[in-house]
């Protein structure tokens, strides 16, 4: 499985025929068939290109809604500074 940087994920937008991306505890979904993320945005407030894995726990759903979408890669761990 191909890895993808943080700044591969943030092009990833879903705007400008970017695809839609969103990143969950180290896999990365490609989101971009779903009508809840048209235009790169999720319920008007949560932009597509990030990762989720902090904030996913206060939706009102759980993180079981990603496997119904493809698996594009795993996300790169951050590289120390």
């Amino acid at each position: 499985m191909r890895t993808i940087r943080r700044e591969e994920l943030a092009a990833c937008n879903g705007r400008d025929g970017a695809p839609a991306w969103v990143a969950f505890e180290g896999r990365v979904y490609d989101v971009s068939q779903s009508f809840l993320w048209q235009r790169g945005r999720h319920q008007v407030t949560h932009p597509a290109g990030r990762d989720y894995t902090g904030e996913l726990g206060a939706a009102p759903h759980g993180p079981d809604l990603l496997e119904r979408f493809p698996v594009v890669g795993l996300l790169a761990e951050d590289e120390p500074a």
